[in-house]
């Protein structure tokens, strides 16, 4: 089971609203995939997004990335050989994790089907079902009710409220959010570094004083600003979780020696693959410090990568936050995972169970065909 091709494909789906954050709006999913192919006519998928404002990838260095300086070192190799092609993805270069993380989505895609397993039985086993929060984009108070009381009548009960462009209306978002459905679903709060340390110990109290009860509060200073998360997460009762922050093991164990944040925000596109990825889980779970497993705005390539590893790792992986999919207006994806709404299913298909992609736009000498 030899590497002997890595080719790339672009993948579309229009989202069903606008996708809005305090960093950037957004209409399309829009993935780069990536198929690694052997000798024996097996392919490996993997996809990343393009996320300039938070990863520093974008399509076009994903693939330069790949093409001229990973692949030509895992051409030959054998899958057998699965840690030293984790090992020379991960050596490869410097930065690029979205790169990297698609690549090794493919490659553990393949390994867990030379293993005649699905990939969370591969990685050590787990229930095949996952609920998953869903996000509301930022907008005027009304657009946002609106969103909300529509996703809770889709069944899902816990929300993810983005927030962060402006402190006083964020405030009477959040009141007026939790007011409507506080007592139907959780309520989760992603700042997207909108804040700084004293506006968000300011928001909490303001908060706290409206009786509005949060689940956590997601990222709400820059990412730089560990100091910021350190000084917030020890003036507030409310969970601080560190995202933007959070990207490598080394990034991890300093946030939580530190005592900057007090969950771990896990995605494969900022720990560049699953191999990290574990490797954050391992320090979570030594320092018993929960993790959520995230996404950026991607399709149910990447998502079903990390709905394997949440699954793998629900030890200390116990919050859901893998709504890219269903934000969609369709999955092209058929096979592996199940996207329904709020409930996440995993099949029993060896790797990611994929059957086939539709609308897949293939590169050729340089131009999508």
């Amino acid at each position: 089971m030899k590497i002997t091709k890595i080719s790339f494909a672009k993948l579309a789906v229009p989202l069903i609203t606008p996708f809005k954050t305090a960093m950037r709006t957004v209409n399309h999913i829009e993935d780069v995939v990536v198929l690694v192919e052997t000798d024996d006519g097996q392919v490996g998928y993997g996809a990343a997004p393009s996320t300039p404002v938070i990863t520093g990838d974008t399509h076009g260095s994903i693939i330069h990335a790949i093409k001229t300086v990973i692949a030509p070192q895992l051409i030959g190799l054998s899958i057998t050989d699965f840690n030293q092609i984790l090992l020379r993805i991960q050596q490869s270069m410097v930065g690029n994790n979205s790169a990297k993380a698609a690549l090794e989505i493919a490659i553990y895609d393949l390994w867990a089907k030379w293993l005649n397993l699905p990939l969370y039985k591969a990685l050590g086993g787990g229930k095949p079902q996952l609920t998953t929060d869903v996000t509301i984009s930022v907008n005027d108070v009304e657009q946002m009710l609106e969103d909300a009381h529509r996703a809770i009548n889709q069944g899902f009960d816990v929300l993810k409220i983005k927030i962060g462009n402006d402190i006083h209306l964020d405030i009477e978002r959040v009141k007026a959010i939790y007011q409507a459905v506080g007592d139907k679903a959780l309520i989760r709060l992603d700042v997207n570094q909108g804040w700084t340390a004293k506006q968000t110990v300011f928001a909490v109290e303001q908060l706290d004083k409206a009786g509005v009860q949060l689940e956590l509060i997601e990222q709400p200073v820059q990412l730089n600003d560990i100091e910021g998360m350190r000084y917030v997460t020890q003036r507030v009762s409310t969970p601080i979780m560190a995202d933007e922050s959070a990207f490598s093991p080394k990034q991890v164990l300093s946030l939580i020696q530190s005592g900057a944040a007090d969950i771990i925000n896990i995605k494969l596109m900022k720990t560049a693959g699953i191999s990290q990825a574990l490797q954050i889980a391992d320090i979570c779970q030594m320092y018993k410090v929960e993790c959520m497993i995230g996404c950026m705005l991607e399709g149910s390539i990447g998502v079903a990568a990390a709905a394997h590893l949440a699954s793998a790792r629900a030890d200390v992986i116990c919050k859901i936050d893998l709504d890219g999919p269903v934000l969609g207006q369709y999955d092209p994806v058929k096979g592996g995972v199940n996207f329904n709404r709020a409930q996440i299913l995993l099949s029993d298909g060896a790797g990611l169970g994929i059957e086939s992609i539709q609308g897949l736009e293939y590169l050729t000498n340089g131009v999508w065909k």
